[in-house]
């Protein structure tokens, strides 16, 4: 059965989360970025230390209460009671999510609380990897953003505050290939376009353009 879900997955940096907040804004519903879910995972972990056991990283996160709160429309990560920003955006965060991420048992942990989140009566706007592919296969919308490798490090580094000097753009550029590489060769729910979801490259499209998009197709799909 279709269920309400706007799916917008693509690779590191392709803008997910503020391409998906900007359209849940503009259809009046709720963002969901599960990324901020493995984020959290890989704190608590990374606080646990090596190596990344599942069962002690989900106790840990579980005794620390890392969950999603809903308020006044918005929904927020919370971890040890408090917003989890910018706690889980850390750079030692970024280095090892893939990492803790590709573990079956974490992407089951998370893949059941995203579910839980949609209700008949809600329409919820979710970014990730495998939002498509794994977690709603079912979705009334999928949409598969990319650009490519130097233009999602330019982005990453100016979202940073970082300058763009050619060096510092060549290495991000290739950390995010890395992250390409490491996503889409994965045992479980690897990066990849669901067969039935709309392609979009942002490599030379603006902001405003990607959710005018995104945002007809979502209205044109009844959501």
């Amino acid at each position: 059965m279709t269920v309400r879900v706007v799916a917008i997955d693509g690779p590191a940096a392709s803008g997910k989360s503020s391409t998906a907040a900007a359209v849940a804004r503009r259809l009046g519903v709720l963002h969901v970025d599960s990324g901020a879910l493995y984020r959290g995972l890989t704190r608590v972990a990374l606080d646990l230390g090596p190596p990344f056991d599942a069962v002690r990283i989900l106790a840990s996160a579980e005794a620390r209460g890392l969950g999603f709160r809903i308020g006044h429309g918005t929904l927020s990560t919370w971890l040890d009671g408090l917003a989890a920003e910018p706690r889980i955006r850390a750079e030692d965060v970024t280095a090892a999510v893939s990492e803790v991420s590709a573990i079956p048992a974490i992407r089951d942990w998370v893949n059941r609380r995203l579910r839980a989140l949609a209700t008949p009566d809600q329409i919820l706007v979710l970014d990730g990897r495998d939002i498509g592919t794994a977690v709603f296969p079912d979705a009334a919308l999928k949409v598969f953003l990319d650009a490519t490798p130097q233009v999602r490090a330019e982005r990453r580094l100016r979202q940073r505050g970082d300058g763009v000097e050619a060096d510092r753009l060549r290495a991000e550029a290739d950390r995010i290939a890395a992250r390409d590489a490491a996503d889409s060769t994965r045992a479980v729910a690897p990066l990849v376009a669901a067969p039935d979801a709309v392609r979009i490259d942002t490599s030379a499209l603006d902001f405003t353009a990607q959710v005018d998009r995104i945002v007809a197709l979502a209205r044109a799909a009844g959501l």
